[in-house]
């Protein structure tokens, strides 16, 4: 193969680095176990359904019902959407029933009740089996001080944990016969605490069902594998047969949202076929900073996206430098039936080989069809479009049975996966890759400014930053970064800015091209300088060297980096059927390499295909089935014959959309979808077209569209917001709702930003009120849209809004778009 990535920045070392993947070696079925997340949701909606479906997360940890840790994210409240949308288990935080951190210690006579009612309300629940108690988080450091080094005030501690955990659990039980009981739970492995206690759990019959511990160190990623061989070790010694295990709460800062980090901690854990939770260190309800806004999708996002989409048995990977921090790891797949194999890797820039040894030719032939593709970081609070394929070739298998992949100027903080399938007859379709650059403003021109060094190994809790440093403290008058970049030819770029908005409100900047007259650039707010969000833009260069400035506007901004991209037309993305979810019993056919895609899904009466169509806003696109026969495609509850090849206008909303096929029998290569999202033929009304009463009012801001906005909504019945909307023909619409609220409690907690969500009852006519929630949008002048299919009749209706016991958002404006544009 030729090279398959564009090169990078500094030539790479000579000799690539070698990961190889043992196709013969298999570790077990595919568990998907590490795509946890602590208070990875917050409300039911916060994420969306489509930003939950698609990862299947397998466990999350919440607080009980009522519990005063943080506003939200109660266990069986938001069990709802969680087991709605596939999820596996809940991990019930028992003592986050108290509201301070660490838990305020008032002795085990004060637990005990609390104990008994969460026991009792999990018990009533109609899913309780799939919840699991935690008794104590954090004993080592919280009530107990287990890792205290003198071992007389240890044993003394000890034995006062083990008194205390044998009677919570015997109370649990006492309630809840059934119940799963997870623990110890430590803060950090500790061998000399486990190795009593399940000396201990097992001669008072209180052993754990799930056995849990933290993993929230930087050198996690170098002494994890010994912490399990440890434990294991332990479980033998002891003659206990293996625990499941859950590492409840892993990562740092660093490395959330950041895929080349991620894949690091996803390959150990899925390797050991043990659980994992991502760490709560910001914001609840974005599955640990995977999830932008509640519906778009990050470049973490897409590398769990990746890991759901594994399916069959992992296989054996050997990375270059094992167990070393911050290097080049992966995990891998394969699965017969569909007869593909998977790939995830990243961690290292530079070059690498991708080697895949017993490749079975009774599987995939003399051919296969290697497709990579990347997801790249775009921050915390940044989008990320549908992941860009950067080669697919036709590979004749080795006489030796292996095929070497070579990756060549990856990038340290992306993950790369690659898909081998059976190569078929012919050749596909060259990938077209667009022209981008990178440039990092530590190393621009920064005029007062400064320099910070974030999210490194020693500093693992900061923040991530591209390069591990960024630029701030552009609060003069005079400040500014300018960029030296160097263009191949005349056109449209698109700019991609990685900044921060701590400012309190939306933030600007002056973009100038060569000291031309500047443009503005606002920046949404976002949590705080370092959590870094993505600003598109789009400017227009001759080929050549040019020098873009990016100067202070009206607030501080900070910077990280900047991508231009070339311009090729409208967005663009094709959306393979052989790697969309599927259930059934479809077939796999690749018989054909020609054109685009790995070849083709055959569906069949019954079977079902699920696509993940990204939009970048909301909005029409250009969607068309690439199949032999008529399929039916689902969307927002609305379903639509497609002819194949014939072009629909559908109505997708921003980030996450989930498209289902179905046909009595058909062979899917693709889903073809394109466009930048098109108002055309969308019924749009400003908040002061609606009808407002009980208190609700009009309220001028120069941030909203038409200079005001619909406030004091709701917290009485009689406080409401009635739009009059024209429908032109009767069907399923889209209510795109542009709305702000800034609601936050600050209870003084040491790093968990508790902002809260808003809801709204929606009643579109004479239908039944539908409660939406209203994520926080980090400021009360920022608006942010949420999507919610209604159906309208032809002619007037009546969309009204309100909350008879909170407050309502503020909305700006609603807009509706028939899901599919029909003629």
């Amino acid at each position: 193969m030729a090279a398959t990535l564009p090169a990078a920045g500094p030539a790479a070392a000579a000799d690539p680095q070698r990961l190889t993947v043992d196709l013969s070696a298999s570790e077990g079925p595919v568990m998907l176990g590490a795509n946890g997340a602590l208070y990875g949701l917050s409300d039911d909606g916060v994420p969306s359904d489509a930003a939950l479906a698609p990862l299947k997360v397998t466990s999350v940890s919440q607080k009980p019902e009522g519990g005063a840790q943080h506003p939200n994210g109660d266990a069986l409240t938001v069990s709802k959407s969680f087991f709605r949308n596939g999820g596996g288990e809940i991990n019930v935080m028992m003592q986050d029933i108290y509201a301070k951190w660490p838990y305020e210690d008032l002795g085990i006579d004060d637990y005990l009740p609390k104990v008994d009612k969460i026991a009792k309300e999990v018990a009533a629940d109609p899913n309780s089996e799939r919840f699991v108690y935690i008794p104590f988080n954090e004993p080592d450091q919280i009530w107990y001080k287990l890792g205290v080094a003198d071992q007389a005030q240890y044993e003394a501690n000890r034995d006062r944990f083990f008194k205390d955990w044998k009677t919570v659990y015997q109370r649990i039980r006492a309630i809840d016969p059934d119940a799963r009981i997870a623990g110890p739970n430590e803060a950090a492995y500790h061998s000399r605490l486990l190795k009593d206690f399940l000396a201990f759990a097992k001669r008072e019959n209180v052993l754990p069902q799930v056995m849990t511990w933290h993993e929230l160190g930087s050198g996690s990623l170098r002494d994890f594998q010994a912490h399990y061989d440890d434990y294991r070790a332990l479980e033998r010694e002891a003659g206990i047969a293996p625990l499941k295990i859950n590492i409840d709460e892993y990562a740092n800062r660093r490395d959330l949202s950041v895929p080349g980090q991620l894949v690091q901690w996803v390959s150990m854990f899925e390797r050991n076929k043990v659980y994992a939770n991502m760490a709560y260190w910001d914001a609840a309800g974005n599955l640990s900073g995977q999830v932008v806004r509640s519906n778009i999708p990050n470049g973490g996002w897409w590398l769990f996206r990746w890991y759901a989409g594994m399916t069959g048995d992992t296989v054996k990977v050997t990375p270059a430098q094992p167990n070393t921090i911050d290097t080049l790891q992966g995990l891998a797949s394969l699965d017969t039936g569909r007869r593909q194999a998977q790939v995830l890797l990243g961690g290292s820039a530079g070059d690498s080989d991708v080697v895949v040894r017993n490749v079975p030719r009774s599987v995939f032939g003399r051919t296969v069809t290697a497709t990579v593709a990347e997801a790249a970081w775009s921050g915390y609070e940044g989008q990320h479009a549908t992941p860009q394929v950067l080669a697919r070739t036709k590979v004749k298998v080795a006489d030796d049975g292996s095929v070497t992949v070579p990756l060549r100027g990856m990038r340290k903080m992306s993950a790369y996966r690659v898909v081998l399938t059976p190569g078929g007859t012919g050749s596909p379709s060259p990938v077209s890759v667009p022209w981008s650059a990178s440039y990092e403003a530590e190393s621009a021109a920064i005029t007062d400014g400064k320099v910070y060094t974030r999210g490194t190994v020693e500093n693992a809790n900061g923040y991530a930053a591209s390069g591990t440093k960024d630029v701030g403290s552009l609060n003069q008058a005079t400040s500014k970064v300018d960029f030296t970049v160097t263009v191949p030819r005349d056109g449209a770029y698109d700019l991609a800015i990685l900044y921060g908005n701590q400012s309190g409100g939306p933030a600007t900047q002056k973009l100038s091209v060569d000291g031309a007259e500047a443009a503005t650039v606002t920046y949404p707010s976002t949590e705080n300088w370092t959590y870094r969000a993505k600003r598109d833009v789009t400017v227009r260069l001759q080929a050549g060297t040019h020098v873009l400035t990016l100067a202070k506007g009206d607030a501080e901004v900070t910077l990280d980096r900047i991508d231009l991209t070339a311009r090729a037309g409208a967005p663009s993305a094709s959306y393979e059927a052989t790697l969309a979810d599927v259930s059934g019993s479809p077939s796999y056919d690749y018989s054909s390499s020609v054109g685009v895609g790995t070849g083709a899904l055959v569906l069949r009466s019954g079977d079902k295909a699920v696509f993940d169509v990204y939009a970048p806003r909301d909005g029409y696109f250009t969607v068309v089935p690439r199949a032999t026969e008529t399929v039916k495609l689902a969307l927002h509850g609305e379903t639509v014959t497609a002819a194949p090849g014939r072009p629909l206008r559908l109505y997708l909303v921003a980030g996450n959309n989930r498209v289902t096929a179905t046909a009595q029998h058909s062979a899917v290569r693709s889903l073809d979808v394109s466009g930048s999202g098109s108002a055309s033929g969308t019924l749009s009304y400003e908040g002061r077209a609606a009808v407002l009463k009980g208190g609700a009012e009009l309220v001028e801001s120069a941030h909203a569209s038409a200079g005001s906005y619909i406030g004091k909504l709701g917290n009485s019945p009689d406080s409401t917001a009635e739009f009059t909307v024209r429908a032109p023909s009767s069907g399923r619409y889209l209510l795109v709702v542009h709305y702000a609220h800034n609601d936050r409690r600050d209870n003084g907690h040491a790093y968990n930003t508790d902002i809260m969500s808003r809801t709204a009852d929606i009643t579109v006519g004479n239908a039944a009120p539908v409660k939406v929630t209203f994520k926080n949008t980090w400021s009360s002048d920022d608006y942010w849209t949420v999507g919610v299919p209604v159906d309208l009749r032809q002619g007037s209706n009546k969309v009204t809004f309100g909350n008879a016991t909170a407050w309502a958002p503020d909305i700006d404006r609603i807009e509706l778009g028939r899901v599919i544009d029909r003629p």
